[in-house]
């Protein structure tokens, strides 16, 4: 099996990985605890809130997989890509996606803080 290849599991793997953990976020069935979940003093501290940040947090997980996903197939059939160009391609676009999901959710937080 090839580097490329491989890499291009991973990838794949973590996109699919993302994509299955934010499901019970989205749906609301993660009751707040310490290990799983948008965990911040608020949300742990307010029940109402972690539900709503969960599942706003959640569905953005849902885009980041599906991004991680898309991409890592995408970039697998680019002819005559490099490991290196490969792998750098999918952490940039990858890491936009996880900056834009980290920064809406704590945006969303703070509304429904204010809010409450």
């Amino acid at each position: 099996m090839n580097d490329l290849l491989l890499l291009a599991l991973f990838f794949v793997g973590g996109g699919l990985l993302l994509i299955a953990i934010s499901i019970p976020l989205i749906q609301r069935r993660v009751k707040p605890n310490s290990w799983y979940g948008f965990r911040t003093p608020t949300t742990l501290s307010n029940e109402a809130i972690w539900y709503d940040a969960n599942a706003y947090a959640g569905r953005w997980l849902l885009a980041v997989g599906t991004v991680g996903l898309v991409t890592a197939i995408a970039l697998a059939f680019v002819p005559s890509i490099s490991v290196n160009a490969y792998a750098w391609t999918f952490l940039i676009v990858f890491g936009i996606a996880m900056a834009a999901m980290v920064i809406a959710s704590f945006r969303y937080l703070n509304k429904i803080k204010a809010s409450n």
